[in-house]
């Protein structure tokens, strides 16, 4: 029986009329709608004919998360008095809940992305509604291009909608073809905000680290917030990890304490979003409650503002999630859940004026996460580099070049980026292509059920109390009854089929796993340098944690780890013990053994040497190295440590600075004598000196002075004039030669007042007058002027009342421009 009250007290039935008139004439639409509107639940109904009296037609809703899509399809299915499975089913990664009579089908965007792949024209469906696209997961804008792409060119009838939490819509309406933007209302009630900032400092969050006490701050408030209000409480924190550690601090509350979060079994899920008549709760939730779920009873939010934000560091190869500040977008979502059934209130647990410095919305995923498993979805739909694709914003190119490296690697990919049948295969794997690869070569040493027992531990990381060795942790799951240990199995079973399954292989479970984890990371296996140190082939440290049962191994395969800031080394969570050969197995296309002729340690180094990537396996001195690597690591060593190994004395200094003066006023064919245009040089100004040198001793004998000279215009015949342009020294009216400084924005001549008397006008060089630095009779400065002429007439009256008192031995006449320049004092003179 359809539950007719629930369906009329949703608000956004008021927009559908609206959606459909936008859907008859354009095809597509943007729905906004806050959360607790009845977007994710009625209009899926309506588009699908299940109520309001439409045609009959099949619907595929698609949201980021696990939990939400079990939640949305079973909600859907009560309204319309069935049981999930009917008229309404959900496919997740692992568990469908479908039969032939299901319109509607709830799936992750993940899901969707594998249907796609298999049938581009999704036969049988008449509508996609992509659910909370604001939160710019990389699935759903991908999901949103492909569909753009069928619209296009095969199925113009397939219907659009992207469903959004907030009114910020414009971006997603310009990429449907400035697609309508419908609005529906929500009840909004009141929420009472109160800022509740820790008393005393907090560190930032920086990697997956969280002060301690921030988070004792956070269980303080939401005991403040049961004491003040009443209702249920919903918390969010950034991470499984801190949701743990603030229910072991709200022991002993007068509240039953739950735990939402996407690894959560699915009865504690199920719990939560049904409610409870007895008591209060407490729900310690992650960001999967912000705007997909709804959580009955709550009355009140106490939000910790911070969120988890994937992040890579492509030049190490490694990929983690990072706590951050929440954006003021998500906070507005999670204060919005303490409004949605009546009046509440949200603690935020900053201060007030932290709140406008923070981002407006969240990173968009594509800009941050690590971009293979999406160079590989692009390359299947055959874009490879993705140029083609309707996309809010282009993948940034760094990490697309990171990501094609890694699929040329595994053999997803040909050499112009094209998928290959392998590629095509592992990208129907729902993994990692990383793990793709570890399952596919994996199940051919080890046996497909091995193999998918590691891919599936290393798909979804293991509890922390599985330890770090990735050994334990496949025989802790396979006697676990946990719930991790009930998802390891589901999808150990899911891979096992997509591989055969077979035992296959032989030898210890240990060996087997760190062979495969090494096929999934090769740029991480590592070897031991002591004291829990290894070193990454990718030439990344990595440090095991003080007690770990893996500090003693020769080589690791390191499965998880990551980098806090301003580490030296990566931190490693989990690893597999393994040997050389294995290591050579899975790292082989990083292998490198020949001549090695390079600048190291302040001087060239030649060897031959076997290593595997950063990693040596074998080094032994080379005594006759070839010529050209030599001055290859010679011009290394010059580019590393500057020109200053050459030697240079005062004059040549000198000389490098005239030249530099000249380019720079004159242009060619004065020659530019920066560092990295002489670098870019070296054959012409070097020559033959740099090919005889073997050493960095052999460098400080070359005289820079006389190799600069070698770059003077001598086939223009300017190079004579090098004198009369930028002269060493000029002569005053004293007879004094002075040196001129060159080093500066302008020459500098620095010479005593009393010699330039007579001089009317500036000495100029290269036309360019110098900066005349006037000093006392005692050398020091008295004035500075680039008008030699404005100087006598305006300024030489102040230094001359200021200085001749101090100097009354040296002459200081009226009119300096009148009377015969001097070295001397007045009694030197006569």
């Amino acid at each position: 029986m359809i539950r007719t009250d629930a369906l009329d007290q949703l608000p956004v039935r008021t927009a559908v009329p609206a959606l459909e008139r936008a859907l008859d004439d354009r095809g597509a639409a943007v729905l906004c709608a806050p959360p607790g509107t009845g977007k994710t639940t009625l209009v899926p109904l309506v588009l699908a004919g299940l109520v309001g009296g439409g045609p009959v037609r099949r619907v595929v809703v698609a949201e980021p998360r696990r939990i939400a899509a079990r939640a949305a399809a079973r909600r859907m299915a009560w309204l319309v008095g069935e049981r999930a499975g009917g008229r309404v089913g959900f496919t997740v990664r692992g568990e469908r809940v479908v039969g032939p009579g299901t319109v509607v089908e709830v799936v992750t965007t993940g899901v969707l992305l594998q249907r796609l792949q298999r049938d581009q024209e999704l036969a049988g469906v008449d509508a996609v509604i992509i659910d909370e696209c604001h939160e710019r997961h990389l699935d759903a804008d991908t999901v949103a291009a492909f569909l753009l792409d069928v619209r296009e060119a095969i199925r113009p009838d397939l219907r659009l909608v992207a469903a959004s939490a907030t009114t910020d819509a414009e971006g997603w309406a310009r990429l449907l073809g400035d697609a309508p933007v419908v609005e529906a209302r929500g009840v909004s009630h009141p929420v009472e905000v109160v800022w509740a900032p820790p008393a005393g400092p907090v560190r930032p969050p920086h990697g997956m680290r969280v002060d301690p006490a921030l988070l004792s701050h956070v269980a303080s408030t939401v005991r403040r917030a049961l004491a003040e209000r009443d209702g249920d409480v919903l918390c969010f924190l950034p991470g499984v990890g801190e949701i743990g550690r603030v229910a072991g601090q709200l022991a002993g509350v007068a509240a039953e304490v739950l735990q939402v979060h996407g690894r959560a079994p699915a009865a504690v899920q199920d719990a939560v979003l049904a409610g409870s008549s007895e008591g209060r709760r407490v729900v310690l939730a992650t960001s999967v409650a912000e705007s997909s779920l709804t959580v009955p009873g709550v009355r009140v939010v106490v939000d910790s503002g911070l969120a988890r934000e994937p992040r890579t560091d492509h030049a190490r190869g490694l990929s983690a999630l990072t706590t951050v500040r929440a954006s003021q977008a998500a906070g507005r979502q999670r204060a919005g859940r303490a409004g949605r059934e009546a009046p509440g209130t949200v603690y935020r647990c900053w201060e007030q004026a932290e709140d406008g410095r923070l981002a407006r919305f969240p990173s968009p995923e594509i800009k941050v996460a690590d971009l293979t498993a999406f160079a590989l979805q692009a390359a299947c739909w055959g874009d490879p580099d993705a140029s083609g694709l309707a996309l809010l914003d282009p993948p940034p190119a760094g990490a697309m070049g990171a990501a094609r490296e890694v699929l040329t690697a595994v053999g997803a990919v040909d050499a112009q980026g094209r998928v290959t049948e392998r590629g095509v295969r592992m990208s129907r794997l729902g993994l990692h292509p990383r793990l793709a690869r570890a399952l596919l070569d994996g199940a051919a040493e080890v046996g497909g059920r091995r193999a998918a027992e590691v891919v599936a531990l290393l798909s979804e990381e293991p509890p922390r109390e599985y330890g770090d060795d990735l050994a334990v942790a496949l025989r802790t799951a396979r006697r676990g009854g946990d719930g991790y240990a009930a998802r390891w199995r589901q999808e150990v079973r899911r891979l096992s089929s997509s591989v055969g399954g077979g035992d296959g292989g032989s030898g210890p479970d240990d060996g087997a796993v760190g062979l495969v984890a090494a096929l999934a990371f090769p740029e991480r296996v590592a070897r031991a340098r002591g004291e829990g140190a290894f070193l990454m082939v990718s030439g990344t440290g990595a440090q095991l944690r003080d007690g770990s049962g893996l500090r003693n191994a020769p080589w690791l395969a390191v499965a998880v780890a990551d980098r806090p800031a301003h580490a030296a080394s990566a931190r490693v969570r989990l690893a597999a013990v393994v040997d050389e050969d294995t290591a050579r197995t899975a790292a082989g296309h990083l292998r490198f053994a020949g001549e090695e002729v390079r600048w190291a340690d302040g001087d060239v180094v030649a060897r031959r040497v076997e290593r595997l990537g950063a990693v040596e396996l074998s080094v032994r001195p080379l005594r006759e190295p070839a010529p050209e690597l030599v001055r290859g690591a010679l011009v290394e060593g010059l580019r590393r440590e500057g020109l200053g190994l050459l030697r240079w004395t005062r004059d040549t200094g000198q000389l490098r600075e005239r030249l530099a003066f000249l380019h720079r006023e004159l242009g060619a064919p004065w020659p530019d004598v920066s560092d990295g245009a002489l670098l870019d040089r070296t054959g012409q100004w070097l020559e033959p000196e740099l090919s005889r040198a073997r050493r960095r001793s052999d460098l400080a004998r070359i005289d820079a002075g006389q190799a600069l000279r070698r770059l003077l215009p001598w086939a223009t015949g300017e190079a004579a004039r090098l004198d009369e342009l930028a002269p060493e020294r000029i002569e005053v009216p004293s007879g004094s030669r002075i040196r001129v400084e060159y080093g500066g924005a302008q020459p500098v001549l620095a010479v005593k007042l009393q010699e330039l008397f007579g001089l009317r006008e500036t000495p100029r060089v290269a036309g360019v007058p110098v900066l005349v630095h006037l000093l006392s009779p005692a050398g020091r400065p008295a004035a500075v002027t680039a008008d030699l002429a404005s100087f006598w007439r305006d300024g030489y009256r102040a230094v001359r009342a200021e200085l001749r008192g101090r100097y009354p031995k040296h002459p200081w006449p009226e009119d300096p421009t009148t009377v015969e320049a001097t070295r001397f004092a007045k009694r030197a003179r006569r």
